[in-house]
């Protein structure tokens, strides 16, 4: 019998029956590149062994001006999207001029192939590589000569958000381990966490939802190591074998999410559980948005206010 189509995650991404797999060469949002020259970018290698890259962007205009650092880590259920997806590239240019600073944008190995936890694995390589060209007696002009190593934010998207607030409890409040690098602080944008127990927005959320339950569910099942269940620790931050992160010390964290989000309550629940803990935490919610919709429409009035919660979230913390 030949082998059938088992799961599709938007065209991008097919499993088989036989457990084969079939990557597209494309990006699932066919969007132009909206490349003018007001934004410098280039690419470098973070992890050799795993040929992993990363994309840098800043402002053409801020010549010898020390800028801070913003990561933005992709979403795309751990099992699609890329750096150079068009979508990401496009916001990297935004973020880099609205925010005047320079973006890092790294890529991580993706599921099924690479289930978790490697991609959190990635997303903490991908800091450390920053700390190493901070310390490197001949580093990246490009970055180093641009780059204000003591103001760091760490920032992902869906489940870069979750990568980012990974990162976050294993670095602990001031990042000691990644001198001279200071972490200042973590902007997560609809952070992917998951539960066995359904929310109220996964379980009657829209089906035509830009990101439903049925996607949702199929990220998890690809991207989750094989034996384990959505309360799985780094799935589930406040699950039956979490971490308990009462007393862990945390440096403060934005937490963004559409009202319209299946994730929303997922996000408010971490950031209000933190809250009440004592921890610095922020939690905005857009009225009526979908899933990512600061890069769907980045020109929107709800994605242009969220930029300036990030600015605002920065310059609040690039001080002591």
């Amino acid at each position: 019998m030949a082998p059938y189509e088992v799961d599709d995650c938007r065209g991008v991404l097919k499993v088989y029956s036989d457990g084969s797999i079939w990557r597209s060469t494309e990006p699932s949002f066919q969007v132009p590149v909206l490349d003018d020259g007001s934004v410098m970018w280039k690419d470098a290698m973070f992890d050799e062994t795993n040929n992993l890259h990363l994309r840098m962007y800043k402002p053409a205009a801020a010549v010898a001006k020390k800028l801070p650092v913003f990561y933005y880590i992709h979403g795309g259920g751990f099992c699609i999207g890329s750096r150079t997806w068009p979508n990401c590239q496009n916001y990297c240019f935004k973020l880099a001029l609205a925010l005047q600073a320079v973006i890092i944008a790294p890529d991580y190995r993706l599921a099924p192939e690479n289930r978790l936890p490697l991609a959190v694995e990635d997303g903490f390589a991908s800091v450390k590589w920053l700390q190493a060209q901070a310390l490197a007696a001949e580093p990246d002009p490009w970055l180093v000569d641009s780059a204000d190593f003591s103001r760091v934010f760490i920032s992902g998207d869906s489940a870069g958000g979750n990568i980012a607030h990974n990162v976050a409890v294993r670095l602990r409040t001031g990042s000691k381990s990644l001198e001279p690098v200071q972490v200042r602080g973590y902007v997560l944008l609809a952070p992917f966490f998951g539960g066995t127990r359904l929310t109220e927005s996964e379980a009657h959320g829209p089906k035509d939802a830009f990101l439903n339950w049925e996607l949702i569910d199929r990220f998890w099942r690809l991207s989750i190591p094989d034996g384990d269940t959505m309360d799985h620790p780094l799935v589930n931050p406040f699950g039956p074998v979490s971490l308990d992160l009462e007393p862990v010390d945390l440096d403060p964290i934005l937490v963004v999410c559409g009202g319209s989000d299946l994730l929303k309550d997922r996000a408010k629940e971490y950031a209000e559980r933190l809250k009440n803990w004592g921890k610095d935490v922020k939690y905005v919610e857009f009225e009526g948005q979908q899933h990512g919709f600061f890069t769907i429409n980045p020109d929107s009035e709800p994605a242009i206010q969220l930029m300036q919660i990030i600015k605002d979230f920065i310059t609040k913390h690039s001080t002591f």
